[in-house]
C-alpha cells in the first residue's frame, strides 16, 4: 500500500524533475486541489482528475522556472492515516533572468488507496510573485 508519504515523495521527484506534478494514475477520480492563497485571478479550487491534469500540466508549462531544489521537508503524520501535513521550501531558478529564489509552503494531503484525494497547498504569492518579476 503507498501511503501519503509516498505520494508526496513522487510529487516531490516529479517537481525537481522539473515535470508535471501528477500523472493519471496517481491522482483518484474525485480528487480535489486547492491552494487558498492563489495569487488573484487564479483558481482555488479544481476537482476531478481531469480538471487538475490540465490544470497542472498548463500551470507548469506557463511558469517560467526550473525548480532546483525541495529542502527542510518536514512531514507531520495526523491521527488520521490517510493525512499527512507536509512543510517544505521549494528552490528555484528563473533561467531567463538567472534569479534564484526559495519560498517555504506548507500541504496537507489525503491519500487512499495509493492515490492522491485531497491536496491543500499554501504558498506564499507575494514571494513568488516578487522572485519572477515583472509580467
Amino acid at each position: 500500500m503507498i501511503a501519503p508519504r509516498d505520494v508526496f515523495a513522487e510529487m516531490r521527484q516529479r517537481w525537481l524533475a522539473n515535470d508535471v506534478t501528477f500523472e493519471p494514475d496517481q491522482l483518484a477520480d474525485e480528487a480535489v486541489l486547492e491552494m487558498p492563497m492563489a495569487a488573484p485571478g487564479r483558481p482555488t479550487r479544481v476537482q476531478g482528475r481531469a480538471q487538475i491534469l490540465d490544470f497542472t500540466r498548463a500551470g507548469r508549462a506557463a511558469l517560467p522556472i526550473r525548480f532546483d531544489d525541495c529542502r527542510n521537508v518536514i512531514v507531520h503524520q495526523t491521527t488520521d492515516p490517510e493525512v499527512i501535513v507536509v512543510e517544505y521550501e521549494l528552490v528555484a531558478t528563473v533561467p531567463a533572468t538567472g534569479v534564484t529564489a526559495s519560498a517555504p509552503f506548507v500541504g496537507v494531503l489525503r491519500a487512499r488507496g495509493g492515490k492522491l484525494l485531497h491536496w491543500r497547498e499554501y504558498q506564499p504569492t507575494y514571494t513568488i510573485m516578487q522572485a519572477l518579476g515583472p509580467a
